[in-house]
């Protein structure tokens, strides 16, 4: 694991958004196993952080409209919460296509920073227990460390009790 220069060819929509915007946070990298399908845990495995430390960028249809939801990857995503967080009455979660589609970020990759489509995001109010927090700077072996107000502020998130942890 390296911390990645935040000007170097790492530069992702994501990272470039956050250089933008003049928000403090660190690059860290790993090397990606392309067998494994558990993205969020790996990171935090390969990282050396816990896993409610982590969060996984979902991308869920409420009322079929597409919402960005960070959750810890130590939990699941509580759909029925985040539709009634939402004012809502049902959510799913996106498929592969269309999350890839509506974010322009692979599967395991999807950032919650320079999406194709700004869409409304909730973030899992534990988030704010931390003093940092991970998510992805997007693609698959690169996070983003950030403190977790700036993420609310700067994906203009509504913060709220979604996840359901193990």
């Amino acid at each position: 694991m390296t911390v990645a220069s935040k000007t170097s060819s790492a530069a992702t929509p994501a990272v470039r958004v956050l250089n933008l915007a003049g928000i403090d946070y660190s690059l860290r990298s790993f090397d990606h196993d392309p067998a494994t399908r558990r993205y969020g845990s790996e990171a935090a495995d390969k990282l050396g952080v816990s896993s409610d430390q982590v969060f996984k960028t979902l991308m869920i249809q409420v009322d079929g409209q597409p919402v960005t939801a960070l959750v810890p990857v130590s939990g699941q995503l509580d759909l029925k919460a985040l539709a009634s967080a939402r004012g809502a009455k049902k959510a799913q979660l996106s498929g592969v296509a269309e999350t890839e589609r509506r974010t322009g970020y692979p599967v395991g990759g999807v950032s919650p920073f320079g999406q194709r489509h700004a869409v409304p995001v909730v973030v899992d109010r534990t988030a704010l227990d931390h003093s940092t927090v991970f998510v992805s700077a997007g693609r698959r072996g690169l996070e983003i460390e950030i403190h977790p107000e700036d993420l609310v502020m700067l994906t203009n998130a509504q913060v709220a009790k979604i996840a359901a942890l193990d």
